[in-house]
């Protein structure tokens, strides 16, 4: 695992908390690293999933990323906003989000918009609201389930549906997709032998179909499918990183590029003290050993938590002060950015401004 040392903060008393914290001089670290082990921009298509951010969108499209990943509406509206140029939402969709994604194409014509289809129910729902727009296309990748079972079709029963879409007047069958999100063994080699069992029957079906493109994996296994050099590859959490990757991925070189500042509210008895860093303020999820880690806290054991409260036992907290502040990383990123409205941009130590998050499910 990359260290994950206290970022500097020269004036945090001017920060509220609790509040989330990004660098962009990290986040620019990690998107040349991702470059890098892709082997090109032209390989990637990365997840907005985890900082839904237009800045950080920004910053990959100057180092010639120009394929996106999202999970939501507000996100693939951030995306076009930002200049993306291709754009796939990774996820089926249903009415009435499903019309408000074809309207949002339709809004943004000059941009690549796709989704994905598991069952030909859902492909004729996109192709019959693209019916609505003479000569417009839904593009569609068939969601792969090889393994996980959260989402997608077995691969054994994916000819039958490839050739279904193609009977589709309104509809453009552009590739597979496969998440393998099951897939996270800390040891490389380990992760290498199962990700590559399973992705084996995928590159056989792919090849009898000859489809154009396989868009493959997240973070845990983008090591290994960018070795595949047919492959495009989509991770997401390496932009940010956080504990949990940090410490179950430790052969990957991000960096932390996002914490969470926080205070101490209350200091209720002798050896304990109280942060303002609830439920709401860092994903709870996990067990409450694995929420958020103070790596400027030496010693120290998570106690309670509640909407607004952090309970902590700590021999520091002999030292500590109401109104101290502590600095956190968190074991789960993605749904703890997706707790803010914005992130307060950190650079050269000091507050720089705020970037807005796009969260929420609204249709658009």
């Amino acid at each position: 695992m990359q260290p994950v040392e206290q970022l500097p903060v020269n004036t945090p008393a001017e920060l509220p908390s609790p509040a989330l914290l990004v660098f962009p001089d990290r986040i620019a670290a990690n998107i040349r690293r991702m470059i890098d082990m892709a082997g090109g921009p032209e390989r990637l298509m990365p997840h907005v999933k985890t900082h839904k951010m237009a800045p950080v969108v920004k910053m990959q499209l100057e180092q010639g990323i120009t394929r996106f990943k999202c999970a939501t509406l507000a996100e693939a509206r951030m995306l076009a906003e930002a200049g993306a140029s291709d754009i796939l939402l990774a996820y089926q969709l249903n009415a009435p989000m499903a019309t408000a994604f074809v309207d949002l194409q339709h809004a943004f014509p000059d941009i690549r918009f796709a989704s994905l289809a598991d069952n030909i129910a859902s492909a004729r729902l996109m192709n019959d609201l693209h019916a609505t727009y003479p000569g417009s296309k839904a593009i569609l990748y068939i969601d792969i389930d090889n393994g996980m079972h959260r989402t997608g079709i077995a691969p054994d029963k994916t000819a039958e549906l490839w050739r279904a879409l193609q009977s589709l007047p309104n509809v453009l069958p552009a590739g597979l997709h496969v998440y393998d999100g099951h897939i996270r063994d800390t040891d490389l080699a380990a992760r290498t032998r199962i990700c590559d069992e399973a992705f084996a029957q995928v590159e056989k079906l792919a090849a009898e179909l000859k489809v154009p493109e396989i868009i493959a994996g997240g973070t845990p296994t983008f090591p290994i499918h960018a070795r595949r050099k047919h492959v495009t590859c989509s991770p997401g959490t390496c932009l940010l990183w956080d504990e949990g990757y940090g410490t179950g991925l430790p052969d990957q070189p991000f960096l932390v590029a996002a914490q969470l500042i926080t205070r101490v509210i209350s200091k209720p008895q002798e050896g304990y003290i109280t942060l303002d860093l609830g439920h709401k303020a860092v994903s709870a999820e996990n067990p409450i050993t694995r929420r958020v880690f103070f790596h400027g806290l030496p010693d120290y054991e998570v106690i309670s938590q509640s909407e607004e409260h952090l309970v902590v036992k700590t021999p520091a907290a002999a030292t500590l002060q109401v109104g101290d502040i502590l600095y956190g990383t968190p074991w789960h990123v993605c749904p703890t950015v997706a707790l803010y409205n914005e992130a307060i941009v950190i650079e050269n130590g000091a507050y720089s401004n705020t970037w807005p998050i796009a969260r929420g499910r609204k249709l658009i």
